[in-house]
């Protein structure tokens, strides 16, 4: 089964690890109960439960589904890449040290990375490549 196709702002987020301006995406100020799943793939990634504001301008999480995200050390030495564990897609980045929740850990991420789906909706399969 195929990804899910993207759109090319989605496309330069996920794929070329790209990043959407601050305060532009549609998940920044967005509070409502259901899950947050990867765009590319339908992988359920955050619960809005562990959703926060944090200021920064990108939707911010304090945990993830376990095993839903990996880290990878980013090329210049000093930030957390976080990516889909499925498909490999980019999310954004993770920032621990900052003292936003109990969990002192930020998941910034885009919003063109991920899709919410309502408490109440069911979720869409995972996709495989």
């Amino acid at each position: 089964m195929p990804y899910n196709p993207l759109t090319p702002e989605e496309e330069k987020v996920l794929i070329h690890q790209g990043t959407e301006r601050p305060f532009s995406g549609e998940y920044d100020d967005f509070y409502q109960a259901g899950t947050f799943v990867c765009r590319r793939c339908n992988n359920p990634l955050f619960s809005s439960r562990a959703k926060f504001d944090a200021g920064c301008g990108w939707p911010s999480f304090d945990d993830h589904f376990p095993g839903a995200v990996t880290e990878l050390l980013d090329a210049d030495g000093r930030r957390t890449e976080i990516r889909c564990a499925n498909c490999g897609g980019h999310l954004g980045h993770a920032f621990r040290g900052e003292q936003f929740t109990v969990k002192d850990t930020r998941h910034c991420v885009n919003s063109l990375s991920i899709r919410f789906i309502p408490a109440d909706a069911e979720l869409s399969p995972v996709m495989k490549e």
